[in-house]
Parts: C-alpha cells; sequence; structure tokens
C-alpha cells in the first residue's frame, strides 16, 4: 500500500513537471515570438499592428493545453501562448503577421484574424465577447448531431463583460447548459478604460451567480494555479456540469498594441502583485523545484529564438495575394478552400 502511494505521488510530481515545462516553453515561444513581431513591425515592414500577450501567458497557455483535440478554441489578440498549445504553428502566425498568401487567411484579413475552424479554431471576429455566442453555436450544433465529450472554450477581456454580447451569450449557455468555458482576462484595463469605470460587482466571478453557472477566480500570473484552476473548469464543463466562467486577475505588461505606450497605468499597479511577469514567475518555479537548471532553460530559449528567426525568413520570401489574380469571394468556396494545393 505504501509503495502504491509513494509511485502515485512520483507519477504526479513527474506530471506536473512535464507540463510546467510544456507551458513554460510555451509561454516562452509566445514571449519570444512577440518581441520578434513587434520589431519587424517597428522596422515598418509589416501591415498593421501588433499586440503582444505579455503578462497574459500564463492565463493562455492554461486554456491551450486544457482543451483536447476535438475541442473549439476562440481565443484573442493576447492568446498566443494558447494558440499555440492548441496545436497552431509559428509559420501560421507569422504569415498572417506578414501577409503571406500561403497563411491561413490567404494573406486577405487583419493579421490577428486568423484560425482553422476545421480543426477547432475559430478565427476571431471581434475582441468585444462575439465569439462566446459563436463558440455556443457550434457547440449546439454538436449537440444536435449527437457529439458529446467536447467542450468549448472563448477568451475575452474585463471590457468585455460590459458588453451586450456578453451577456446575451453567457445567459444563453446558461439556459441550454452548454459546455462553454468562458476565459476572462481581468488585465485591469479595457484599452485605456480602468475596471473602476467598468463594473461596479467586487470581482468579474461575482457576476458568475446571476447566471447561474460555476465562477472560479484566479491568480493569473501564477501558472500553477492557471493550470488548475482552467483545468478544473474544461474538466466540469467536459462532465456535463454547464458552463464555467474562469476570471483571472493580470497586469498587461505593454500597450493595447505597439502603437500604444500604456501611459494611463497607474504606476502602483506595476508594484502590485498583479503586474509580476508570469512567464518570471514560472521560470522561478522550474528552477526553485529543480525541474531543469539554468543551463537548460538558455538552451531552450536559444532553440526556440532560431526556430523563430528561421520562420520570418521563410515567410519574407514568400509572396504576397496579387489582387489582380486573385477571386476575390469567400475562402471556403471553389479552389480557396481548406486543403487546396497551396496549404502546408
Amino acid at each position: 500500500m505504501l509503495q502504491t502511494v509513494i509511485e502515485a505521488k512520483q507519477s504526479n510530481a513527474a506530471a506536473a513537471r512535464d507540463i510546467h515545462l510544456a507551458a513554460w516553453r510555451f509561454m516562452l515561444l509566445a514571449r519570444m515570438l512577440d518581441d520578434k513581431l513587434a520589431a519587424v513591425w517597428r522596422a515598418g515592414k509589416m501591415h498593421g499592428g501588433v499586440f503582444l500577450s505579455r503578462g497574459q501567458e500564463a492565463l493562455s497557455v492554461s486554456v491551450g493545453l486544457s482543451l483536447n483535440k476535438g475541442d473549439v478554441f476562440a481565443p484573442l489578440i493576447r492568446d498566443a501562448a494558447g494558440r499555440l498549445a492548441f496545436g497552431e504553428s509559428i509559420l501560421d502566425a507569422v504569415r498572417t503577421y506578414l501577409g503571406s498568401a500561403l497563411g491561413p487567411m490567404r494573406g486577405r484579413d487583419g493579421n490577428v484574424h486568423r484560425g482553422r475552424p476545421r480543426e477547432g479554431l475559430l478565427p476571431m471576429i471581434s475582441h468585444l465577447g462575439a465569439m462566446i455566442s459563436v463558440v455556443n453555436g457550434v457547440l449546439f450544433a454538436r449537440r444536435l448531431k449527437n457529439v458529446s465529450g467536447t467542450v468549448g472554450a472563448a477568451c475575452v477581456g474585463d471590457g468585455a463583460t460590459s458588453t451586450g454580447a456578453f451577456h446575451e451569450a453567457l445567459n444563453q449557455a446558461a439556459v441550454e447548459k452548454l459546455p462553454l468555458v468562458l476565459v476572462v482576462a481581468d488585465n485591469q484595463y479595457a484599452y485605456s478604460t480602468p475596471t473602476s469605470r467598468q463594473f461596479a460587482c467586487a470581482h468579474l466571478a461575482d457576476k458568475a451567480q446571476g447566471y447561474g453557472v460555476q465562477g472560479h477566480a484566479v491568480d493569473g500570473t501564477d501558472l500553477t494555479a492557471c493550470l488548475k484552476t482552467v483545468g478544473q473548469a474544461v474538466a466540469r464543463a467536459r462532465d456535463g456540469r454547464g458552463p464555467q466562467l474562469v476570471v483571472a486577475s493580470l497586469l498587461r505588461l505593454c500597450g493595447h498594441g505597439e502603437h500604444d505606450d500604456a501611459g494611463y497605468v497607474d504606476p502602483k499597479l506595476k508594484q502590485s502583485p498583479l503586474g509580476r511577469d508570469c512567464l518570471k514567475v514560472a521560470e522561478e518555479k522550474i528552477l526553485r523545484e529543480k525541474w531543469a537548471d539554468a543551463s537548460q532553460l538558455a538552451a531552450w530559449r536559444e532553440e526556440v529564438v532560431r526556430e523563430i528567426e528561421e520562420s520570418v525568413a521563410q515567410v519574407q520570401r514568400e509572396p504576397a495575394p496579387d489582387p489582380f489574380a486573385e477571386e476575390w469571394r469567400a475562402i471556403s468556396t471553389g479552389h480557396l478552400s481548406e486543403g487546396h494545393e497551396a496549404e502546408h
């Protein structure tokens, strides 16, 4: 009996180590990719803006890692880590940002509105709550087709909770008892509007009770806490316990986009626990638990940088869409449908 308990603890310890190392690598990949894309933008080699995930990687990666193949994921502009953990390739991200004709959106759409619906990764419509109802629609359609065991995750920011789309979609999911996991990154600002001007409740998780759903609050700077809380919420939804609302408290450690210097952020927030860098917190835990040493982390960082540099160099050599040769119709029709010969 004692040996069984010891083996179980060892197994759990190994699982915790493996999931944390995997999560940290996705977080690092997202951070380094963001930094590279920002550098390309500042060099004037990119159309559109760049929206960084800095400070939200722990929450985001926890969503991506908690989902299974066959689930549905509706990420937002600061969900690079979650996208990568869910299976998005670096090339998909870079091709969309740089407007490559070989990208998932064929170089036709804004650089953050990318996805692969057939693989469960939904292209972003809006960052103001509109994607929640889209996930609801997918989940309800699966119910009509007698497809069970899948979960849909939709990510929003604190500002989205002030919109009608948020209310209608969460209310619908609650009434229909859909397996929806609604993840709110409460990063203290809706662009530049502080939370004090958005809602009067003590905590956004308090809203869950009013809708009749389960609410979960978590420290969004703590990877361990995020993995546990998001994982539990996904498990509850998959088990038929209805929608789950997860609210993570954190701080966006950058502007709304690279065009924004975030001068409106209260300096006291930056010095508070909310201002911790989740990537550094996760790295400190890895070193403290001796799951890896500094040299191993440095080697992985070099691998990530090399992979990103190679991907960007490749995409910069790829063609942009030819406006005179394109057939300007929905990419879901004709030879532009997913699965055409140019797709890799």
